[in-house]
């Protein structure tokens, strides 16, 4: 079976995609993994289908690295936004539906995709660092000196630790600057550290709120780029109107024969 793909990128976040509208596409596990292998495949860190569906622009189906299907992907939104935008749908306001539920998102004057998350209206405290779930279970650890953290193997002993192994965890490593922060974050699925991730720097961005009520902006610095999440903070635990805004860029399109 030879499959035509698509390549895109949100700050170093990257993913195949397939216009998947007439059906057709039906991939393994075993598939999905190999296409995202970086030596063997196409290389990413995950994989959609843009799906037709009753009552949306689209539907997003997102597969982890690994070939399993996971739990929303902020930055994976976005490109699949633009996909499907250079794919003909034109939208003032895109209506999709990802596992998380539904979505709004827009593409701005700059080119920027804005995509609406979910609300957030729980978050735990946990050793002195923050867990919530902003459509993919985070943890946010706050750290110094970021840039020479070894993020993978910190990362990994909180993802498998005993509270976490079993359903895994994002792992979100933040510095706060004067006028940002900077968010570095080990991804489950992936099982490395990747170079953004959108629902991660959107947890981050909760827990590093400056205003204590009301609207809320944080610029974000990743490996891949800068981002900015928007809200409107309630109180301490409940967090509404959420927009995760960031650059979605085209890189390659091309088949390959499975």
């Amino acid at each position: 079976m030879t499959v035509q793909f698509y390549k895109y990128q949100g700050t170093g976040n990257d993913f195949v995609i397939m216009d998947n509208r007439n059906a057709d596409i039906h991939l393994s596990t075993a598939q999905i993994n190999h296409l995202c292998d970086r030596r063997f495949g196409i290389g990413a860190d995950g994989l959609m289908l843009l799906n037709t569906l009753s009552g949306y622009d689209f539907e997003m189906k997102y597969y982890n690295a690994d070939g399993n299907e996971s739990s929303m992907c902020g930055n994976g939104g976005r490109c699949l936004t633009r996909f499907a935008y250079d794919m003909g749908i034109h939208k003032n306001t895109y209506r999709f539906l990802a596992s998380d539920g539904e979505h709004e998102a827009e593409i701005d004057d700059k080119k920027w995709i804005r995509l609406k998350m979910k609300d957030v209206d729980h978050i735990t405290h946990y050793n002195g660092d923050t867990v919530l779930d902003t459509g993919s279970p985070h943890y946010v650890k706050t750290v110094q000196d970021i840039m020479n953290l070894d993020v993978y193997n910190e990362g990994k002993t909180i993802r498998n630790s005993k509270d976490f192994a079993a359903k895994g965890i994002n792992v979100n490593f933040v510095e706060q600057e004067p006028k940002h922060i900077i968010v570095r974050t080990y991804e489950r699925g992936v099982e490395d550290e990747t170079f953004s991730c959108g629902t991660g720097v959107t947890a981050a961005a909760l827990v590093f709120a400056h205003n204590e009520k009301g609207f809320n902006r944080v610029d974000i610095q990743t490996k891949g780029g800068k981002l900015a999440v928007e809200f409107d903070k309630i109180n301490d635990q409940q967090f509404s109107n959420i927009w995760l805004c960031g650059p979605a860029d085209f890189v390659f399109k091309g088949e390959i024969t499975l």
